[in-house]
């Protein structure tokens, strides 16, 4: 009998595991208003961060942040990994753990439901 409950069991962790991998995400994500406010602050002069926001006026090849959040395969760990790391078309922002979660939250509050 012991020997059946096997692949039951290993069925059922092997099955929770995506679970578990949007679990791991959803605690990488911060405050979302917190984000939002963080990014209309510092992010502005070269994103579009918010809908009732005019286009940026000095770099147009700054995508905008719903474009972002809508990009295929958008996940909070490639937000973050890419927030925090530099990049020769944006400048040298050192963001805290905090505020790298909180703007990351914001941006995956943007995407388009199904």
């Amino acid at each position: 009998m012991k020997r059946s409950a096997l692949p039951i069991a290993v069925g059922l962790l092997l099955s929770s595991l995506p679970g578990a991998a949007r679990a791991q995400e959803s605690a990488m994500l911060g405050d979302a208003q917190a984000g939002r406010a963080f990014a209309l602050e510092v992010c502005t002069p070269c994103h579009v961060v918010s809908s009732r926001q005019l286009a940026p006026s000095r770099l147009a090849i700054a995508p905008r942040f719903d474009a972002v959040a809508n990009s295929s395969g958008m996940t909070a760990t490639a937000l973050k990994a890419f927030l925090l790391t530099p990049h020769k078309t944006m400048p040298n922002l050192i963001l805290t753990p905090d505020e790298a979660a909180d703007v990351v939250a914001y941006i995956l509050s943007l995407q388009r439901k199904p």
